[in-house]
């Protein structure tokens, strides 16, 4: 590990390994609830209208709640923490993005306010107004760049896959 019984951790190291936990947490609550239901993801990722081959989608709606499930446990484990950190920094982009995209399609088709928009977006939490979604993918969003920026090393399995000749940055 990372630590030694000497080590001590200042206020920002144990906010980091706390946003580090609850990222993770997250997407392995997120990833097992679709992967426990796939059907009902499929359904729900049917409806972005992103993927027409029958196929992809049964490989996106298999795949990809593991992947998250996967993310999130690299995360509490502290294992490959940047790398894992940009792929969920990447994945919360592309997501918020086609959440927005679809929430815009409906406020259009129902001819109502924005922020009163709500719908299950398929990230594994039920129907949710857009306007309180946008914010939590956002704030995930910002921990995965925290994250990415060199934050969290503490209390890690393997920080990093690279080698480990060169001593981390203080």
């Amino acid at each position: 590990m990372n630590f030694s019984p000497a080590t001590r951790f200042n206020a920002v190291d144990v906010a980091a390994v706390l946003a580090r936990w609850l990222l993770g947490a997250l997407f392995v609550y997120m990833g097992l609830t679709k992967a426990l239901h796939p059907e009902q993801f499929l359904n729900l990722l049917r409806e972005y209208d992103l993927v027409r081959n029958y196929y992809a989608m049964n490989v996106i709606a298999t795949a990809l709640p593991w992947f998250e499930v996967l993310c999130g446990l690299l995360l509490l484990g502290g294992i490959a923490v940047r790398g894992t950190a940009l792929l969920l920094a990447g994945m919360l982009a592309f997501f918020t993005v086609i959440v927005i995209h679809r929430a815009v399609g409906i406020q259009a088709a129902q001819a109502i306010p924005f922020c009163s928009v709500k719908f299950d977006c398929g990230c594994g939490g039920g129907p949710e107004f857009i306007c309180a979604k946008v914010p939590q993918n956002a704030g995930m969003f910002l921990l995965a760049l925290w994250l990415l920026a060199g934050r969290g090393r503490a209390l890690c399995l393997r920080y990093s896959l690279g080698s480990t000749s060169v001593p981390p940055p203080p």
